[in-house]
């Protein structure tokens, strides 16, 4: 019988994931393993176990496809919502749950596709001996072990899609325009995006802004002609001396998200303009990813399995310098990668004059 690998999806979807999970089938039958796909995440680890084949066949033409047709979950029992640095316990009894899970279907390795909690609880199965590589996946490219990850691209597309059309409307009405895009922690996806779509002010959560200088960076372009602005702002940006707006969902969790709304009122508040704000929401995650998207997370699946076939156990596959390595998975968990604010890249905004609210 041939040897097997497993293969998941954890936490929130985006484009890229298919175009890892073919990359894993097509390398896997190259290297003679037959593939086991895990469905909704951890939980299909959970008796009897819940997956389907993946292989050539189940595999062809996936790759334009969004989202992951394995299915995933940020809930259940593997997966805990925690502050960033913090560290989810995954319960024994689900680890050995899964460890028997596997060892039924002869699984010798699996290979965990998701962003740094997934990678957190990756670590802990592979310290109770489940052997595990790790593809590290979030569309905030906020993982300090890899210089980029699928997802984040087709993010950036979305958001420069939705700034090209709000350009139109926002100079129709001579109205200021926010725009509300993921990023708790970094805003790379705001300041790439703005930078993509000609936003003329950006707030990304490492520059704390001030109303006064958005307010003041508005009228400098309308001293200049410039009869509508546009508005790129990060769920987790905040003022300084304030703090990120936050909102309850079930069970009492604290969810990012509304900041966009406050910025606009303070924007018609201080300056009397009208103001509209669009939030995108999970917009970013769905459709097609990018020709990027579908090269890397192609990459990242064939240098998974290659690593599972070296037994380069706890691994995490890495993208550094154009090329696909890997990483200890322990260098990788609760390092975020954070836009420096004297980068090059924020500098270049600068140049062009975009305004940061600093």
């Amino acid at each position: 019988m041939k040897p097997r690998l497993g293969v998941l999806t954890s936490g929130g979807d985006c484009p890229g994931l298919n175009a890892v999970l073919r990359g894993v089938a097509l390398a896997a039958e190259k290297l003679n393993f037959e593939v086991l796909g895990f469905l909704d995440g951890f939980e299909g680890l959970l008796p009897p176990g819940n997956f389907m084949v993946l292989d050539r066949r189940s595999t062809s033409g996936i790759m334009p496809r969004g989202g992951t047709i394995i299915g995933t979950t940020n809930r259940g029992h593997f997966v805990a919502k925690v502050g960033a640095g913090d560290r989810a316990v995954v319960a024994e009894n689900a680890i050995e749950d899964a460890k028997r899970i596997l060892q039924e279907h002869r699984v010798e390795a699996l290979i965990i596709v998701g962003g740094d909690g997934s990678m957190t609880t990756a670590l802990q199965l592979q310290e109770k001996g489940i052997n595990c590589i790790g593809v590290p996946k979030t569309i905030d490219n906020d993982l300090e072990a890899t210089a980029m990850t699928f997802g984040f691209d087709s993010a950036v597309a979305a958001v420069t899609d939705a700034l090209d059309r709000l350009h139109t409307t926002a100079t129709s009405h001579k109205r200021v325009m926010v725009l509300e895009v993921m990023g708790r922690h970094a805003g790379w996806i705001a300041l790439h995006g703005g930078l993509a779509g000609g936003a003329h002010i950006v707030l990304i959560p490492e520059i704390p802004f001030d109303y006064d200088k958005i307010t003041e960076a508005l009228r400098t372009r309308e001293t200049k002609g410039s009869i509508y602005s546009l508005v790129v702002v990060a769920e987790g940006a905040c003022p300084r001396d304030g703090q990120a707006v936050m909102h309850k969902i079930a069970e009492g969790e604290n969810r990012f998200g509304g900041i966009g709304s406050v910025v606009a009122a303070e924007i018609t508040a201080r300056s009397g303009k009208e103001t509209r704000c669009t939030v995108l929401g999970h917009l970013q995650r769905g459709g097609a990813p990018t020709t990027l998207d579908r090269i890397l997370g192609t990459r990242f699946g064939v240098q998974a399995v290659k690593l599972a076939s070296e037994r380069q156990f706890g691994s995490m596959v890495s993208y550094q310098n154009y090329q696909v390595r890997h990483v200890p998975i322990v260098d990788a968990v609760n390092r975020l990668r954070l836009v420096p604010p004297d980068s090059q890249m924020v500098q270049t905004a600068r140049d062009v004059e975009i305004s940061f609210g600093d």
